[in-house]
Parts: structure tokens; C-alpha cells; sequence
């Protein structure tokens, strides 16, 4: 199951081989999808440490990963 995943996930960041992207909305998920991780990361290091200015820092990154920087980088077009 994780392999099938791991496949899935390859074949989507590869520009060549993924899906077509139609429209105006033409943008490398690879950056998002970095800094949705990141957020994870430091959302986790701050459950860790029991630290809510960390987990906020993560909950912030992963909602600039996935709503807020694809909803600006549309509108600018």
C-alpha cells in the first residue's frame, strides 16, 4: 500500500509524466507540498516540546501550503 503511494506520489511531481494542468494555474507542487512537510515537522516538534508558538507555526505553514499561497498565486494571475 505505501509503495502503490510512493508511486503515486512520483508520478504527480514529475512534470512529464503527471497530469496535464489546464488553465492559467501553472505552478511546481513540489514547493507546496515542501512546506506543507515543513509545517508538519514543526507542528510535531511542537507537541514535542509541548510548545504552542511551534504548533501554531505548523498549523500556519500547513494552511499557507494549501489554501492560502495557491488562492494569492491565482488571483495574481
Amino acid at each position: 500500500m505505501r509503495a502503490a503511494f510512493v508511486l503515486v506520489v512520483a508520478q504527480f511531481l514529475n512534470p512529464d509524466s503527471g497530469p496535464d494542468q489546464s488553465g492559467e494555474f501553472r505552478v511546481s507542487p513540489t514547493t507546496l507540498i515542501v512546506l506543507m512537510g515543513l509545517g508538519f515537522l514543526i507542528g510535531a516538534l511542537g507537541h514535542l516540546f509541548k510548545s504552542r508558538t511551534l504548533q501554531a507555526a505548523g498549523v500556519l505553514l500547513i494552511l499557507a501550503a494549501t489554501i492560502f499561497l495557491p488562492i494569492a498565486y491565482s488571483v495574481s494571475r
